[in-house]
């Protein structure tokens, strides 16, 4: 920080003698010595002592302003209670990560059916159907998302107060490249009566996956800068997002599930430093299908597990399955 940016607090006269002594921003006057600084000035220009309290209003004025730890949790508490609840309605999975709701970025991954879009599209409509005054952006990066799937899983939340304009409050976008995901979350109106409070990112791995190369960091920067973005999107807004990611293949297995029957040949995509840019990373698999006759009793099995988490314990699985769309509870007896 230059110190002519200090005045009136620094007196005009004295930066003009500063700087012709060659101090001219705050780093010089704080790391020279005082005297010696005293001698170098023209005689009668500062006594010592107000050389000393000047020096100490500007390391006052440079520095950060210091915050209690008692303010910091007062307002983490404050930001939890006006933020958003979003959450599957299936307790266990819930449980896991405290709901998908506050100002956090979650990742969910997973190979293909394993329920990765099916979970998000019920936290997200599940969730429009109860808030009326909410809306979701819907980042659509393969050109899959499917309306009649959408309409589909919102009939099992019909009977919710506002269900009715659910799907008109789900703003679907066809975002094919990075440059246009940052147009969207940048053009995002959230000043309107019904807030944003949500922003799901289906999938990011097409996204930013053609950027990563192994012999230039580019890509990686890139990255990361577009997930710190959403990050301070989040936090600004009070908003969680939901970025749906892909797998790779991996031998011999898995190395971040914690499950003794994960011999699971796949790990998520993006690389391992992906997964310490988002709040917590949800794998989910489909364990098994329930093949009845009759559709409407028909099911799949699927296990949630939290692979790395900064919110809640990682290591943590459940069992849920979907029938219909729809996501619930799993008992194995049933």
């Amino acid at each position: 920080m230059r110190l002519a940016t200090l005045v009136p607090s620094v007196p005009a006269g004295l930066v003009d003698c500063l700087e012709k002594c060659g101090i001219r921003t705050d780093t010089d006057l704080l790391f020279t010595p005082t005297l010696d600084l005293y001698r170098q000035l023209p005689s009668g220009t500062i006594t010592l002592r107000e050389l000393g309290k000047t020096i100490a209003r500007v390391a006052d004025l440079a520095s950060a302003k210091g915050t209690s730890g008692v303010d910091m949790l007062k307002e983490e508490v404050d930001a939890q209670s006006k933020s958003r609840q979003l959450s599957s309605g299936v307790s266990e999975l819930d449980q896991l990560l405290n709901g998908f709701g506050g100002q956090h970025v979650f990742e969910i991954c997973g190979d293909r059916q394993s329920g990765k879009t099916v979970l998000a599209l019920n936290v997200v409509l599940r969730h429009l159907s109860q808030s009326e005054n909410t809306k979701v952006l819907w980042m659509d990066t393969t050109g899959d998302f499917s309306v009649d799937e959408a309409s589909r899983i919102l009939n099992c939340y019909i009977t919710e107060s506002a269900s009715g304009t659910a799907l008109e409050r789900l703003q679907v976008s066809s975002t094919f490249d990075i440059e246009a995901a940052y147009e969207y979350s940048a053009n995002t109106d959230t000043r309107k009566e019904a807030k944003l409070s949500c922003i799901v990112i289906d999938a990011i791995t097409p996204l930013l996956g053609p950027l990563l190369s192994a012999v230039s960091a580019q890509g990686h920067s890139m990255m990361t800068g577009f997930m710190h973005q959403l990050r301070i999107f989040a936090q600004t807004y009070s908003c969680s997002i939901l970025v749906i990611n892909n797998t790779t293949f991996f031998n011999p297995s898995n190395p971040y599930s914690a499950l003794a029957n994960a011999a699971s040949t796949r790990k998520p995509a993006l690389g391992p430093s992906f997964a310490f840019l988002t709040d917590a990373t949800l794998w989910l698999t489909k364990a098994g299908e329930q093949d009845e006759a009759d559709p409407k009793i028909r099911y799949t099995i699927h296990t949630a597990e939290v692979l790395r988490s900064k919110i809640t314990r990682s290591k943590t699985w459940c069992t849920f399955k979907i029938a219909q769309g729809k996501v619930l509870d799993y008992a194995p007896d049933q």
